[in-house]
C-alpha cells in the first residue's frame, strides 16, 4: 500500500511562512468583542480621513487600540492556545494604560519632552518593552533584537573609542526613552503615521474588495484570459498574482492563494515542480512592486520625500513594466524548453466573465483617477472602498450585507496589526539614528570603505538591504535601510527619489532572495519541489528587478526610468531597458528561436549590462552584442538544419 502525501492547505502554508503569524483563531464572544473593537478602529480611521484632528494625539490613540489588540489576537509562541490567557489580558490592559497616559497628560508631556518626569520615563520604558513583545509575537524576535541593539548603541556609545567614526557621547535612559516616546521621531513617528493613515485604509479597502468577491473574480478572469497557448498557464499565474496582490498586500499570501489553485494546472501543463514554484513566487511579489497599491513601504517613501503617493506610483510604472516583461519572456522560453502544453479550463471565456463581474476593476481605477484629479490618497481609497461596497450588491452571492460589511471592516483593522506594530517598533530605530547622528556617520563610513566609488557603494547597499530583509519584514527593513544606508547614496549625488526607490526594490526582493526566500519556500511547500531549486528558479524569473534598480543610481539617465525628465528621454530609457531585459531573459532562459548556446547567452548577458548603463557608448556596444548574438544563433541554426 502506498502512502499518500498530505497536501497542506493554503491557510496552513500562509500560517507557516507569512510574517503576519501566529494569529489566534478566535471564536464566540471573544471574537465578537475583538470584532467590535476592530470595527471601531476602522471607523475611527475613516472619520479621521474626513475630519482630521491633531496628528500626534491620533497616532497615540491609534496605538492605544492596536497594541492591546495585538496581545489578544496573537499568541506568545507558535503552537500556543487560541484563547488568550491571564498574561495576555494583563499585557493588553497594561498596554492600554501606558498608551492612554500620554493622551491624558498630552500638553504637559510635550512641554517637558527634554526634561521628563520619573513617571514619564517609567511609562515610556514600559511602552517600549510592551511594543517589542508585541512585535516579537507578530513578526518574530529578530526585529525586537535589532531595536535593542540600537538602544544599546545609544546608551553605550560614549564607551566606544574616541577615534571610531560611529562613536558618540552617549545618552542616559531618560533621554533615550524621551526620544522613543515623547515626540514625533520615535514610536509616534512617520512609520506609525503611515500605518495609521495610508495602510489601514488600504487594508480596509482590500478586505472589502475581497469580501465582495473580487479575489475569486481576479483568479477566474486570469485563467480565462489565456486559454489555448502552451505558455498560457504561466501567463495566467502571473496575471492572477498581480490582480490578487492588490487585495492581499502580502507576497507570501498571494503566492499561496494563487498556488493552491494554479499548481494542479501548471503540473498538467508539464511544468517541473521547481519551475512552477518559481513562477508562483515571482507572481506573488509582483503586486508589491506594482501600481496601484505597491507595498506598505511605498507610503513611507511618499512621506519621506514629501511627495504625493501618485508620484510614487509614477516612479514605479516603468520598473513594473520591465519586471513583468522579464517574467513573461522567461515564461515563454520555459514553455518551449520544457515542452509545456495548453490546459483546458472550466471557468469559461474571459469576455462573459468581464461583462458580468468586470465592475470589480472599477475601484482600482478610481483610486488612480481621483489622485490624478488632486484628491488625497486617503480620500481616494475611501471613495474606492465605498464604490466596491456599493457594487457588491450586483452579485447576490457576495453582496455586503450589514453583517458581512462589519466583518470586512473589522478584518481591515486586524489586518493592519502586524504592520502597525512593526512600524512603531521601527520608529525606535529612527529615534536612535536621529539622536546620535548615526545615519550620516554610517553613510560616511560606507562611502569611505567603498573608496567613494558609487558602483561599489550601490552593490554594498543592495547586499545590506537584502541581508536586512532576510531578518525583518519589508516595511521595517526599508525604514532601517532608508535612515542608515540611504545617506551613503545621497552623499555620492544620488537623488532622494532614486535612493529610496532603490532601497524599496531591494527590501521587497528580500522575499525571493537566497538563502531564506519566504515566497519561494512557500511555493515549494505547495508544489512539493526542492526549496533551494525553487528559490533559484524564482531568482531567474525576478532577475530584472535585481538589476534595473542599479540603473536608477549608477547612470545619468537613471531618473528617466522613474519617469522623471523629458518624455523623449523617458521613452528612450524605457525602450533600451526593455531590450536589456530581453537580453537578460535570453542569458538566463537559454532560448531565442531555439535553444541558445553558451556564446549567444554570454553575449546577451554582456549586452544586458551594457544597455542598462543607459549612456550612448555602452548602449551602442550593447546593441552590437545583441546583433552579434542573433547572428551567431542564426548561423548555428543553419548548420544544425543541414545536419
Amino acid at each position: 500500500m502506498t502512502e499518500t502525501r498530505h497536501q497542506p492547505s493554503a491557510e496552513d502554508i500562509v500560517a507557516e511562512f507569512d510574517a503576519e503569524r501566529p494569529a489566534r483563531r478566535l471564536s464566540g464572544r471573544l471574537a465578537a468583542f475583538v470584532m467590535i473593537v476592530a470595527l471601531a478602529l476602522s471607523l475611527y480611521a475613516l472619520y479621521q480621513t474626513f475630519r482630521p484632528g491633531p496628528v500626534l494625539p491620533y497616532r497615540m490613540a491609534f496605538l492605544a487600540v492596536v497594541l492591546p489588540l495585538a496581545f489578544v489576537c496573537y499568541k506568545p509562541r507558535r503552537g500556543g492556545r487560541d484563547r488568550p490567557g491571564v498574561l495576555d489580558w494583563a499585557l493588553a490592559a497594561l498596554s492600554l494604560a501606558v498608551c492612554a497616559y500620554p493622551l491624558v497628560v498630552f500638553d504637559d508631556l510635550i512641554r517637558r519632552a527634554y526634561a521628563p518626569t520619573p513617571l514619564d520615563v517609567a511609562a515610556g520604558a514600559l511602552l517600549t518593552l510592551l511594543l517589542l513583545e508585541a512585535c516579537r509575537r507578530t513578526v518574530g524576535w529578530i526585529l525586537p533584537a535589532v531595536c535593542v541593539l540600537f538602544a544599546a548603541y545609544a546608551y553605550y556609545g560614549g564607551y566606544l573609542p574616541a577615534d571610531w567614526e560611529l562613536g558618540h557621547r552617549g545618552y542616559d535612559l531618560d533621554r533615550i526613552v524621551a526620544a522613543f516616546t515623547m515626540g514625533t521621531e520615535g514610536v509616534y513617528g512617520v512609520p506609525l503615521d503611515v500605518a495609521a493613515t495610508y495602510i489601514i485604509l488600504f487594508t480596509i479597502y482590500g478586505a472589502v474588495l475581497d469580501a465582495s468577491g473580487a479575489g475569486r473574480f481576479f483568479v477566474d478572469v486570469s485563467f480565462a484570459a489565456f486559454r489555448r497557448s502552451r505558455s498560457a498557464p504561466g501567463r495566467t499565474v502571473t496575471l492572477a498574482g498581480f490582480l490578487l496582490g492588490t487585495v492581499s498586500g502580502s507576497g507570501v499570501a498571494t503566492t499561496v492563494s494563487v498556488g493552491s489553485v494554479a499548481w494542479p494546472i501548471l503540473r498538467r501543463a508539464g511544468y517541473p515542480r521547481e519551475q512552477a514554484g518559481g513562477v508562483l513566487a515571482a507572481a506573488g511579489i509582483g503586486a508589491i512592486l506594482s501600481p496601484p497599491t505597491l507595498g506598505a513601504a511605498a507610503f513611507i517613501i511618499a512621506e519621506y520625500l514629501r511627495v504625493s503617493y501618485l508620484t510614487v506610483l509614477v516612479y514605479a510604472t516603468i520598473p513594473t513594466i520591465l519586471y513583468y516583461l522579464g517574467v513573461f519572456l522567461a515564461i515563454e522560453m520555459d514553455a518551449r524548453r520544457y515542452g509545456t502544453r495548453a490546459v483546458p479550463g472550466d471557468v469559461g471565456r474571459a469576455w462573459p466573465l468581464i461583462k458580468r463581474f468586470g465592475y470589480h476593476f472599477s475601484s482600482l481605477f478610481v483610486i488612480v483617477i481621483l489622485m490624478a484629479l488632486g484628491q488625497s490618497p486617503f480620500r481616494a481609497v475611501v471613495y474606492a472602498t465605498l464604490l466596491a461596497f456599493a457594487l457588491s450588491f450586483l452579485d447576490r452571492e457576495n453582496r455586503l450585507t450589514p453583517r458581512r460589511a462589519v466583518r470586512a471592516l473589522a478584518a481591515g483593522a486586524t489586518g493592519v496589526l502586524p504592520v502597525a506594530v512593526t512600524c512603531a517598533a521601527a520608529g525606535t530605530i529612527v529615534a536612535v539614528v536621529t539622536l546620535t547622528g548615526l545615519g550620516l556617520k554610517a553613510g560616511s563610513l560606507i562611502v569611505g570603505l567603498s573608496g567613494g566609488n558609487l558602483a561599489v557603494t550601490a552593490v554594498a547597499c543592495a547586499v545590506a538591504v537584502l541581508l536586512l530583509g532576510l531578518a525583518v519584514p519589508v516595511t521595517a527593513s526599508f525604514v532601517i535601510a532608508a535612515v542608515i544606508i540611504g545617506p551613503a547614496l545621497l552623499t555620492l549625488g544620488v537623488t532622494a527619489a532614486e535612493a529610496y526607490m532603490f532601497i524599496f526594490y531591494y527590501a521587497v526582493l528580500s522575499e525571493v532572495s537566497p538563502p531564506t526566500a519566504l515566497s519561494a519556500f512557500a511555493a515549494s511547500a505547495i508544489t512539493g519541489g526542492s526549496a533551494q531549486r525553487t528559490m533559484w528558479a524564482t531568482w531567474k524569473y525576478t532577475l530584472p528587478a535585481f538589476l534595473v534598480p542599479f540603473a536608477f543610481v549608477l547612470t545619468p539617465a537613471g531618473a528617466a526610468l522613474l519617469a522623471q525628465g523629458p518624455i523623449g528621454e523617458v521613452l528612450l530609457a524605457a525602450a533600451v531597458s526593455a531590450l536589456a531585459v530581453a537580453a537578460l531573459a535570453v542569458a538566463t532562459g537559454g532560448w531565442i528561436a531555439r535553444p541558445a548556446g553558451p556564446v549567444e547567452r554570454g553575449l546577451c548577458a554582456v549586452a544586458a549590462v551594457l544597455l542598462l548603463v543607459l549612456s550612448p557608448g555602452p548602449v551602442l556596444a550593447g546593441l552590437g552584442a545583441v546583433v552579434l548574438a542573433l547572428a551567431v544563433h542564426l548561423v548555428r541554426g543553419h548548420r544544425e538544419a543541414r545536419l
